[in-house]
């Protein structure tokens, strides 16, 4: 093995190539593709952070959007709910109303009933006791059953309570001297009454019955006699 110090022998040199400085460029493409290499991937972890971003915008933005419309058809829901419990609440309301109303017409027809009842009685009151002081009473309701009779009737008997016979006798017999009356105590018929009979026909223009008459057009039934009460 030779020793070289400085120079290398003429023979020899065919036996050496020329550096060339390729190692160099190797070394600086091999930095450029590991900058590329390094762009790449903060590029592709950036398209993935976008990728993430937007699902995850993407997703903020479908759960505002059915947060929104989950919104809107639980108040359309509630609006509905609501019409409905208005409308069920007015339905009651007006029911309610009609019948308040239909209570309160059949209270003021009973007060009117009433009232009316109580003033058939204080007139039948002041009747009776008309009757038994004022025996002229009698005298217009016999002069109307007479009439009732017709001019083809030349006789009657007329029953009347013995008290009125007694007061009016000679006064009907006067006042009706055409006609052949003949006068009858009854004392079923009370003070103030008459029964006319006459060919089979008969006029009651007794108490009770013309009493009867009057409250029935009034669309009441009452007696004239109250069992138990004073004659």
């Amino acid at each position: 093995m030779r020793n070289y110090s400085r120079f290398i022998p003429g023979e020899e040199i065919d036996a050496v190539e020329q550096w060339q400085f390729g190692a160099i460029d190797t070394a600086a493409q091999l930095l450029a593709a590991q900058v590329k290499a390094r762009e790449m991937q903060e590029e592709e972890v950036q398209l993935e952070s976008d990728r993430q971003q937007a699902y995850k915008d993407g997703f903020t933005a479908g759960m505002e959007h059915g947060k929104q419309q989950a919104q809107s058809e639980l108040q359309m829901q509630m609006q509905a709910f609501i019409s409905n419990q208005a409308q069920e609440a007015a339905d009651k309301l007006a029911e309610l109303f009609e019948s308040a109303q239909r209570e309160l017409l059949a209270a003021e027809q009973a007060m009117a009933q009433g009232v009316l009842a109580l003033s058939c009685e204080l007139a039948r009151q002041m009747l009776r006791h008309e009757l038994t002081i004022n025996t002229e009473v009698v005298m217009p309701v016999l002069t109307e059953a007479i009439g009732l009779l017709g001019s083809e009737f030349k006789t009657a008997v007329v029953k009347m309570n013995p008290l009125d016979i007694a007061a009016l006798g000679e006064q009907i017999q006067a006042d009706f001297a055409a006609l052949n009356v003949s006068l009858r105590a009854d004392p079923d018929v009370l003070q103030g009454g008459c029964l006319l009979e006459s060919a089979g026909t008969v006029v009651d223009g007794t108490v009770q019955k013309r009493w009867q008459r009057a409250v029935a057009t009034l669309g009441l039934t009452s007696n004239w006699e109250v069992p138990g009460e004073p004659a």
